[in-house]
Parts: structure tokens; sequence; C-alpha cells
């Protein structure tokens, strides 16, 4: 029996808070010297409650990203997803190219990541994506769904505006979708 979609967050803690327990946070290139700048907002897009990203990201210095990002396990810890064919993230944007990156707890470089696109159009979409699609980056390691530690939506590579509302994720297994 396939498990239950299970709600990493639906905006109804007070923010920074997800569902899960855990907190958005913003990063950018500046922990390794870039210019890049934004700010991250709770915010109502579209009549939905949602955390939203907007800044300029920058390739000044060796930079060129932003992030908002959560921990999918209180205390560092790991959730293990394996019974989950993917996650879906419901967005909305300003028409860009963004990322969703992955990390597990067998990554060890600040640099390494599990990487899948999407655009982020101005109307709500959900977006899936299936596990089977994220590209390993800069590491040799495969993606271990037992150990998924981290999730972030990345404005990534270019110099551009950023601006992404993320207004719900969750995992889903196959058997479970709409």
């Amino acid at each position: 029996m396939a498990p239950q979609p299970l709600i990493i967050d639906d905006f109804s803690q007070e923010h920074p808070e997800t569902t899960i327990g855990t907190h958005w946070q913003l990063l950018s290139d500046a922990v390794m010297g870039g210019v890049s700048a934004g700010r991250m907002s709770r915010t109502t897009h579209a009549g939905r409650p949602a955390v939203r990203m907007q800044g300029q990201v920058s390739l000044e210095n060796n930079g060129g990203f932003l992030q908002i990002a959560i921990d999918l396990a209180p205390d560092g810890g790991t959730l293990d997803a394996s019974g989950f064919a993917g996650i879906a993230i419901t967005v909305a944007g300003n028409g860009q190219d963004y990322g969703l990156h992955l990390r597990s707890s067998e990554l060890t470089r600040p640099w390494q990541s599990y990487r899948m696109g999407f655009i982020a159009v101005p109307d709500w979409q959900e977006i899936r994506c299936p596990f089977s699609s994220f590209v390993p980056h800069r590491t040799e390691v495969p993606l271990n769904l037992r150990l998924l530690r981290r999730l972030g939506v990345v404005a990534i590579g270019r110099a551009f505006t950023a601006d992404v509302a993320v207004g719900g994720l969750r995992l889903y297994a196959e058997s479970n979708l709409p």
C-alpha cells in the first residue's frame, strides 16, 4: 500500500515555520563572497499563503545564486522518502527558470546537490518533480531517498531578477496522484 502524501509545508504555521516543524531560510552567494541580494517574506499571492523569494542574482565576485531552503527533518536529521515517487511543489513566479535542489546526509560539500529545473509562471501551478528526474551535481554519490536532509528553491547560474513564491510542498506516491 502506498503512503499518503506527506505535507512538507502548507503554510498553515507562523512564518518561517513549516508544517513539518523546520524553518525556511534565505541563503545567498554572499557566504562565498558573491554579491547577489534578496529577501524572503511570507505573503499572500493570488489568494494563497506562500513564502516568496525576491532579489537580484549577480555573477560578480564568483557569485550567482539566491535560495530559500528548509531542512526536511528537525535537528539536522534525515527524512526517509523511499516510499514516495517525488516532490510536488506549488509555485508562481516571474516566468524565469529556477531549480529544486535536494541534499542528502551523504553529501559533504556545500556545492553538491541533486537538481531539477522548472519555470515559475505567473499563475499558480503544481509541478511534480519525480525523484528519478533529479540530476547529481558535483557528486558521484547516487541519491539516497532514505537520507534526505534539505530542500531548496534556487535562483542560480545567471544574472537576473528572481521572484518566486512557493505555496505548497509535499511528497507524493504514484498511487496518490490526482
